[in-house]
């Protein structure tokens, strides 16, 4: 399996997961994720698995200050249903990273580490994602502003000779390239931008 080497200089991510430490699946229950894990559930790599990938990252680490945070232990909340846009797919990645699923997810053994309906969509919130703690109900909202990190100009003419089935195979290869580069530029340049990755501290209720 052959990836772009970006992939390896994205921050990664490490839980702890009670559940894969009850099972005996990982020593302590620790895991690690990389954006690579995210590509390789979406099938895809794209600004809005970026995105989502990067958010799930900023949101744990505000929830769970100098601590690992908790696989399956944070309920999230969409702004959007999830059948808008791209939510299903921002959904998909932060399952991976967090635990929360949807109704289909774990039930769980014994009423201990249920996964199913700790994600709710078509919520009123100020941002676009809601990240509380199950335990402590701390709470954090966050949003990305991709139109902060715009496409190559080349990009979309590219895309439109691809689609309509007229691209050879350096025109395909060089769209191919410039749509990375503009997810390296969102996971690399721009990680620690606050003016792209939004990720605000909620009062308790």
């Amino acid at each position: 399996m052959s990836l772009p080497d970006f992939y390896r200089d994205v921050p990664r991510l490490r839980v702890r997961d009670p559940l894969a430490d009850f099972l005996g699946a990982a020593e302590g229950g620790v895991l690690d994720y990389g954006y690579e894990d995210a590509v390789k559930l979406a099938g895809h790599s794209c600004p809005t698995v970026a995105s989502a990938y990067a958010l799930g990252c900023h949101a744990l680490a505000a929830l769970y200050p100098g601590e690992l945070p908790e696989r399956g232990g944070v309920r999230i909340d969409f702004a959007e249903p999830v059948d808008s846009g791209v939510t299903g797919v921002i959904a998909s990645v932060l399952t991976l990273l967090t635990g929360a699923a949807q109704q289909g997810g774990f039930k769980g053994i014994g009423g201990h580490f249920v996964r199913r309906d700790l994600q709710h969509f078509g919520v009123e919130l100020p941002l676009s994602l809601r990240f509380t703690r199950l335990d402590s109900g701390k709470s954090v909202d966050a949003s990305a502003e991709l139109a902060r990190v715009p496409p190559h100009p080349e990009a979309s003419a590219l895309l439109g000779l691809c689609l309509r089935g007229q691209a050879d195979a350096d025109t395909r290869r060089r769209f191919g390239e410039l749509w990375q580069q503009r997810v390296a530029r969102i996971l690399l340049d721009h990680w620690d931008d606050e003016a792209v990755f939004q990720v605000r501290d909620c009062a308790l209720p």
